[in-house]
C-alpha cells in the first residue's frame, strides 16, 4: 500500500494568481500554501529512508499502542494522547516515522487521515503554532476530494485584506476542529521538547480544544525523559500562568473562564498514556 504521504507531491509547490482563468487545481494548490509554508511531509521522508529495519517495532506490539490506535474495538484508551518519552540519541524520530507509517498502512481500512509533523530546534522561528496547526490542517485537506467550504470562504476573507493574510490562530484551529470531526485523524507530533515553551502551550491548548470537539482524534507525541524537570520550561510557563491571569483579573472575567484556561495550562504538565523508550 502507498503512503499517504507520497500522495500529492506537487499540491504544496504550485503557485499562481488568483484570476478569471485560474482553474480549481490552481486554487487548491494555493489555499493549501496559505494553511501553512511548512511542508513535514519531506521531513518524515528523509527520516523514513533513514530508519534502521526493526527500529521502534517493540512499541507497535505495546497493549498501550494498540489500545490507542485500535479503532476496532469498542472500549476506547483512557487516554487519545499517547506520549512517548526517551532519552536523546535513543531514536524517538525513527520510532514516530515508524508509527506514522504503521498507522497509514492501516489507513484506508479504517477510513482514517494520518498527519505528521517533526519540530527541530534549529528551525525554531518557523516552526510557530500557528504554522504546525496550519500544517496538520494541510495533510487532512489533502486527503479529502474537496477543500471544505469554510477553508474556502476563509482564505477568499484574508486574500482581500492587506493584499493576503496569513490565516489567524483561532480561525485555524476552528477549521481543524471541522475536519478532525468528520473523520478520524491521527495526529503525530515528534520533539515536542524542540518547540518553545510559549508555542508548546498554544499548541497543547489548541490540541486539547480538538479533542473536546473531536474526541475519536488520537495524538501521538514524542519528547526527551527530561523535558518536563527543564527549569527554563517550567519558569517559561508560570510566566505566562502569570500574565494569564494578570490579564483575567484586568479584564474582569469570569471564575469559570479563567478556570478554563487554568484547565488548558495545566495540560502542559499532566499529559498522561505515557510509552518509555
Amino acid at each position: 500500500m502507498s503512503r499517504f504521504f507520497s500522495n500529492n507531491v506537487n499540491s504544496f509547490n504550485t503557485v499562481c494568481n488568483l484570476g478569471n482563468n485560474c482553474t480549481i487545481a490552481d486554487d487548491r494548490s494555493q489555499i493549501l500554501t496559505w494553511l501553512s509554508p511548512l511542508d513535514p511531509r519531506l521531513r518524515h521522508q528523509d527520516i523514513q529512508d533513514r530508519r534502521g529495519e526493526g527500529v521502534g517495532e517493540s512499541l507497535l506490539q505495546t497493549d498501550e499502542f494498540r489500545s490507542w490506535c485500535d479503532s476496532s474495538e469498542r472500549c476506547e484508551p483512557d487516554n487519545p494522547v499517547l506520549v512517548c518519552r526517551g532519552d536523546p540519541g535513543v531514536g524517538k524520530s525513527f520510532i514516530s516515522s515508524l508509527v506514522i507509517d504503521n498507522l497509514c498502512d492501516q489507513a484506508g481500512g479504517r477510513d482514517a487521515t494520518v498527519t505528521c509533523f517533526y519540530f527541530d530546534r534549529t528551525v525554531q522561528k518557523e516552526q510557530s503554532s500557528t504554522n504546525v496547526l496550519g500544517a496538520l490542517l494541510k495533510q487532512v485537506v489533502i486527503g479529502l476530494e474537496e477543500v471544505p467550504g469554510e477553508i474556502v470562504q476563509a482564505y477568499k476573507h484574508q486574500k482581500n485584506c492587506i493584499g493576503g493574510r496569513r490565516p489567524q490562530h483561532t480561525d485555524i484551529v476552528k477549521m481543524l476542529q471541522t475536519t478532525t470531526s468528520k473523520k478520524r485523524t491521527f495526529i503525530c507530533i515528534d520533539a515536542l521538547d524542540e518547540c518553545v515553551p510559549e508555542d508548546q502551550v498554544k499548541l497543547l491548548d489548541s490540541l486539547n480544544q480538538v479533542l473536546q470537539k473531536a474526541p475519536d482524534t488520537r495524538i501521538f507525541l514524542t519528547e526527551r525523559l527530561d523535558i518536563r524537570p527543564k527549569t527554563e520550561n517550567i519558569s517559561q510557563i508560570l510566566k505566562l500562568l502569570h500574565e494569564c491571569l494578570r490579564d483575567c483579573l484586568v479584564d474582569g472575567a469570569s471564575p469559570s473562564w479563567v478556570y478554563g484556561i487554568l484547565e488548558r495550562m495545566v495540560m502542559v504538565a499532566v499529559i498522561s498514556g505515557v510509552v518509555r523508550v
